[in-house]
């Protein structure tokens, strides 16, 4: 069969769901011959939840066309093409939205619960059409504007003319929050993150598969959340699969998870949950996470009152002159999530430009609390110190400063004094326990790292013991001085060379240093730490005369107070494999079997030597 020019074939044995009929009346806009309502009755809608990545709780459902197939069409792309061939895509997406919306109103925890609506661009082409239509099933399902989230396709480039942006922006009307779908891919880039301004980005799985062994992968998908965030939009990662991928975008920063980890997609609605325990339970597990940045942070939050959008614009200026101190106020919607700030200076501009005053009196011509919205960056209370800053830092000159989240709820705001006194706290803390020669984590933070690798069975480690040879004689020759700048080239070659995600350095005391690579490929790790040996051995050369450098050793006393002839400066690495699912073991283990490797990895060729602790 041809329905367009996209070949059809016939459906197998269908099984139309003949009790249903679409919730909009005769007199609506949309209008599905008879032929393509036949084709829609074998379709169904599975929902598939979206959820806070550091509490498990449910923030939505993305709805998702499942039956094509027995429609007779070789995938969803396929099915969508065809409607918009025979002129019926807009009708067959409300219609879509209908059968999501009836199957989610059966659910008991519906009340803060989002519907993800995938929008096809094409559709926008006839928004006021589609606006029309939706709320019409909006209302007849009795969901209101803030329960739906419009996700727009990524597989046509609809902002490339100014129709379509003022499309999007017709989107933004009907229901107040975009979100960007399958971002990165296809058309999903910047510049329809620059003019959809949405309110979350849904990374493409491209990024996300296997992302544990690919520092590219790593490096691009933080760069994203850190602009995302930038402009107050929240990053839902999509399509993740594994408890690794799950703490991967838990570290990098990401807000919302979405994918099989979590549940697949369902048609049952009975099985959706408003909390899903196996996210609970990893974010319990993932002992790594800074409490005490959290702690430092709920300390210096600002608890200001918001305004809740749809507010009388009076309202907004009688707040303005009660509290004559606050240059700005948050804005929430119904559910308390925050959609950004208004700010007295706009508020001052609009009302002193020409006509301003009047306009704002005439409440049919005058301008609503939406329209004074900034953008305001956005940042999770678990969210490290130090990415707080970095999302600030790039937004300074246009920041009030950072919206404080908790479970997507407004909690309140940090003001960059703040946000300075969180990071100068922490900073005071850090210094405590800092090697004073090198800055880098002394004792106690190894320990302590160390400690919660040990307890993190779901993760791989490799942790890797570094110390000098040789040493000694080079100190007592050239002095401390000399000493000491040995020991700083090493801890830069450390900075420098090994990566900054899921890494972590520190300087043990004296020659002696300390690196550990969390869920790294063994061989990658050792690779980085055999390079990072050899480049000392090649840079440390320098310090010594040139008579030394042409011999290759200088006379001196032994540790036995022998004069010998003593090889140049090196390094010796003892490297230890903790894989995942690793028997429960002590640091005092960790640390015999690494006096034993030191042994042997300074008898070794490549000044090398690995072992790995057993497996559960």
């Amino acid at each position: 069969m041809i329905i367009g020019s996209v070949q059809v074939r016939e459906a197998t044995q269908p099984q139309r769901d003949s009790h249903y009929r679409p919730t909009f009346s005769k007199d609506s806009p949309v209008v599905l011959p008879p032929r393509w309502l036949s084709i829609a009755q074998l379709l169904d809608m599975a929902l598939q939840p979206v959820v806070n990545i550091h509490t498990g709780r449910c923030l939505g459902y993305e709805a998702l066309v499942r039956g094509t197939d027995a429609a007779g069409f070789d995938d969803i792309a396929a099915f969508l093409d065809a409607c918009a061939a025979d002129g019926v895509l807009m009708e067959m997406e409300v219609l879509l939205a209908d059968k999501a919306m009836r199957k989610l109103g059966g659910l008991p925890h519906t009340r803060d619960i989002k519907l993800f609506l995938n929008v096809d661009g094409r559709t926008l082409a006839h928004v006021v059409r589609f606006d029309k239509a939706l709320h019409a099933v909006m209302q007849a399902n009795g969901v209101g504007e803030s329960s739906v989230i419009l996700e727009i396709s990524e597989r046509h480039q609809i902002y490339a003319t100014s129709e379509g942006r003022d499309a999007i922006a017709a989107l933004r009307r009907m229901c107040g929050k975009i979100a960007v779908d399958d971002f990165g891919a296809g058309y999903s880039g910047l510049p329809l993150l620059y003019f959809a301004q949405p309110e979350y980005i849904k990374i493409d799985r491209f990024f996300i598969e296997d992302i544990g062994g690919d520092s590219r992968k790593k490096l691009f998908l933080s760069h994203m959340v850190n602009v995302a965030h930038l402009l107050g939009i929240l990053v839902v990662a999509e399509g993740v699969e594994t408890e690794k991928e799950y703490y991967i975008c838990k570290d990098i920063g990401i807000d919302l998870v979405q994918g099989w980890l979590v549940q697949r997609p369902t048609l049952e609605p009975e099985r959706l949950l408003p909390v899903y325990p196996q996210v609970q339970d990893l974010a319990a597990q993932d002992r790594r996470t800074a409490a005490g940045d959290q702690k430092l942070i709920a300390q210096w939050i600002e608890a200001i009152q918001p305004l809740v959008y749809g507010v009388d614009m009076t309202a907004v200026f009688d707040r303005f002159r009660q509290d004559k101190t606050s240059t700005f106020f948050p804005v929430v919607d119904e559910h308390h999530e925050p959609l950004g700030i208004i700010r007295e200076l706009d508020l001052k501009d609009y009302t002193y430009s020409l006509y301003g005053k009047e306009l704002m009196s005439n409440k049919a011509f005058g301008r609503k609390l939406r329209d004074f919205v900034w953008k305001c960056p956005v940042a999770d209370i678990n969210t490290k110190a130090e990415t707080i800053l970095e999302v600030f830092s790039a937004a300074k000159d246009e920041s009030e400063g950072i919206i404080i989240v908790d479970d997507n709820k407004y909690v309140g705001f940090l003001s960059a004094r703040s946000l300075l006194r969180v990071i100068s706290e922490k900073n005071l803390a850090l210094a405590r326990d800092q090697n004073p020669l090198t800055k880098l984590p002394g004792n106690n933070l190894i320990n302590e790292y160390l400690g919660r690798a040990l307890a993190e069975a779901e993760a791989a480690y490799t942790i890797a013991y570094i110390d000098f040879d040789n040493f000694k004689p080079f100190n007592d020759k050239y002095g401390f001085r000399q000493g000491d700048r040995a020991i700083t080239l090493f801890a830069d070659i450390m900075r420098s060379d090994l990566p900054k995600q899921d890494v972590f350095i520190g300087h043990v005391g004296g020659d002696d240093f300390f690196a550990a690579f969390r869920n790294f490929e063994f061989a990658d790790a050792e690779t980085r730490v055999r390079a990072a040996i050899e480049r000392f051995r090649l840079d440390v050369e320098s310090f010594y005369d040139e008579e030394a450098r042409h011999r290759g050793y200088i006379v001196a006393k032994n540790r036995e107070g022998a004069v010998r002839q003593m090889p140049l400066l090196s390094a010796s690495a003892a490297i230890v494999r903790i894989p995942a699912g690793h028997a429960p073991s002590s640091i005092d283990d960790i640390s015999t079997l690494i006096a034993q490797l030191k042994k042997e990895a300074k008898q070794a060729p490549e000044k090398l030597a690995s072992a790995q602790v057993g497996a559960a």
